[in-house]
């Protein structure tokens, strides 16, 4: 389908241009948020009638975006979510969950202004930008944390990620150099104990193969 466009659209042309879209996308999106008109000679008569206006009312609303970035652009806000040792999130954050935070900040923003391509699933710092006008990007940065403390210490430069493995490693290790005569007050019973049990196992598996 060709359309006209009544403002600049990202990857697909500038105000005034006439380009041919998917008729799914100009029915659902271009045409119902008044972006474009269906390409025919009477619109055609109509968008030049109005271009002036409609190119002041373009240049008011990049305005109005500009500064709103001001205000906006390298602001950081924290998400606290639950997630595993890993940092893997039980869940994820979605364009909806960082609309929502920026709006309680005062900034009403959509989650479709939002471009984040996919779900945010692992704790962290995240970059990303938020469209306030087909000409104007906000760039702002997202701190999803399990807690405020983990929170400060990701915005310092620690990867608590990494720092979960590097945990689970040392647990291993732990395991593997314990000295029973530090944990149990009689460790030669404990593995007396241990011994029977392997011993016990292996009578076992011995009374297996001979009855197979």
């Amino acid at each position: 389908m060709d359309v006209i466009l009544l403002e600049r659209i990202a990857k697909l042309g500038q105000m005034g241009e006439i380009v041919s879209v998917k008729p799914g996308f100009a029915r659902n999106f271009l045409l119902p948020q008044g972006k474009a008109l269906r390409a025919n000679e009477a619109n055609k008569a109509v968008f030049e009638a109005q271009r002036a206006e409609l190119e002041a009312r373009n240049e008011e609303r990049k305005s109005d975006a500009e500064k709103i970035k001001d205000a906006l652009d390298g602001n950081s806000y924290v998400l606290i979510r639950s997630a595993g040792q890993t940092g893997q999130l039980y869940g994820s954050v979605s364009p909806r969950d960082i609309a929502a935070v920026l709006d309680e900040n005062g900034f009403k923003v959509s989650r479709n202004q939002v471009n984040l391509t996919n779900p945010i699933k692992v704790i962290g710092i995240h970059a990303l930008e938020i469209a306030l006008h087909p000409e104007v990007n906000a760039e702002i940065s997202v701190n999803v944390a399990r807690s405020e403390d983990e929170a400060e210490r990701q915005e310092a430069g620690e990867d608590l990620t990494a720092r979960d493995e590097q945990f689970e490693h040392q647990a291993t290790d732990f395991e593997d150099d314990l000295d029973l005569s530090e944990v149990f007050e009689n460790p030669e019973e404990v593995e007396l104990a241990e011994g029977t049990e392997a011993a016990e196992g292996e009578t076992a598996d011995d009374s297996e193969e001979q009855q197979s």
